[in-house]
């Protein structure tokens, strides 16, 4: 078995209480090198040889990013640790063998989750979670049905937990409101931590940090001391939240509706925006939408149904001719194709930053997106006139949707 070691002169401080929670959820966000993602493989594979029963399963939004992130962190941890002899760290699977008892570090990713749901223990329980870069998950959704996969009961002595790691992110971010904004929850530790608790910083890493402060003072705030912050570089800054009373807006003189559709299945949800748009004073009210995945056109048909919009105007992504026709014919008689050409993403985007942007606070969905899309990089890191392709499912509805107002007919809920 594994020598005896003083762990405080391998992990340091500022984690004692992160490192001993037994609660079911445990969050840390920490700016760049807050040694966050060190700390918690050294705890769990600590973990791993203390609680002869527990299995551990590693999440990330990708698979082909576990490899050269946790992986590596777990595999160095093991070797920090001195302990590598007692280890398996295998590629083909990708997976992590504890040999004394055989248990097993699990990685899946969430583009394939069939495969989170089907994991079977040899030994033992599955009793723990890791997600890294937690924020990646932009639905809360996803988090709760993951979450499932830790479920059942635990042997005596031994506890489930659920551990997220990431990076500060907005704080328009569902993270924020579920876990942080909940600090009088017993079953919650949420902490953030940065660089000045990391003493294995050397000089030049500290200068880094102290030049960031003084010459640029709001990404200080974020990649320094781990701060909630605003994502850089963002497509549309035309926006607020509120929590508006969406009769008194859609009676109002020279208001239209537009509805916009954007399909997914597998990866990327299907997403419906439901706009009130006065075009006279450049306002746009988001009051609704659809945003689920693995939904067949029938599905759609039927939460459009539900939701009370079959007989308004959607303008749909035109390079799904066949599921415009197929909703038409279930019901969706007004639904139509969007008009595509040369730059019209960046033409359309260009046309919405004209408009102020209101967002009610039910459409979680869309502030998320819209809070984390930016523009894209180059190879050096300087912004490019492109979107990033994420973030951008209901903010592509939303540009087919505002397409209508260039149309002669009106309409209404009525």
């Amino acid at each position: 078995m594994p020598n005896k070691i003083y762990l405080p002169n391998i992990v340091g401080k500022g984690y004692k209480k992160y490192w001993h929670f037994k609660g079911r959820y445990r969050l840390c966000k920490g700016s760049r090198a807050s040694k966050k993602s060190k700390t918690t493989a050294l705890n769990f594979i600590v973990r791993m040889m203390q609680y002869k029963d527990a299995n551990l399963l590693v999440v990330r939004k990708t698979f082909n990013t576990l490899k050269d992130s946790c992986f590596a962190e777990l595999n160095w941890a093991i070797n920090v640790l001195g302990v590598s002899k007692y280890w398996e760290c295998k590629l083909s699977p990708l997976e992590i063998i504890y040999l004394p008892t055989n248990q097993k570090i699990y990685f899946r990713g969430l583009d394939d989750p069939f495969k989170i749901t089907s994991i079977t223990t040899q030994k033992g329980v599955l009793c723990w979670l890791w997600i890294e870069e937690a924020y990646e998950i932009d639905n809360e959704e996803d988090f709760d049905i993951l979450q499932e996969s830790i479920r059942g009961k635990v042997p005596d002595g031994l506890f489930k937990q659920i551990t997220l790691t990431f990076n500060p992110w907005n704080e328009k971010h569902w993270l924020k409101k579920r876990f942080f904004d909940k600090a009088d929850n017993d079953d919650i530790l949420a902490i953030t931590t940065n660089y000045m608790i990391n003493e294995w910083l050397d000089d030049a890493d500290k200068k880094m940090f102290e030049n960031m402060k003084i010459n640029n003072p709001r990404r200080y705030q974020v990649a320094g001391l781990g701060q909630w912050g605003v994502t850089d570089g963002l497509v549309y800054e035309n926006f607020f939240e509120m929590d508006f009373d969406i009769e008194n807006i859609k009676n109002r003189q020279n208001i239209a509706t537009i509805f916009g559709l954007d399909f997914g299945y597998t990866n990327d949800p299907t997403a419906l925006f439901c706009g009130l748009v006065d075009k006279q004073l450049r306002e746009i009210y988001v009051f609704d939408e659809l945003y689920k995945k693995a939904l067949t056109n029938f599905k759609i048909y039927s939460e459009i149904e539900k939701m009370g919009y079959c007989n308004q105007i959607i303008i749909a992504d035109s390079s799904e001719p066949k599921s415009i026709d197929e909703l038409r014919q279930l019901g969706l008689t007004k639904i139509r194709a969007a008009k595509k050409g040369k730059d019209s993403v960046n033409n359309g985007i260009q046309y919405l930053q004209d408009f102020k942007i209101i967002i009610h606070p039910r459409c979680s969905n869309f502030l998320n997106e819209i809070c984390n899309y930016t523009w894209s990089k180059n190879d050096i890191g300087r912004q490019i006139n492109k979107p990033i392709d994420d973030y951008n499912h209901l903010l592509d509805a939303m540009r087919y949707a505002i397409q209508s107002l260039n149309d002669d007919d009106r309409f209404s809920f009525k």
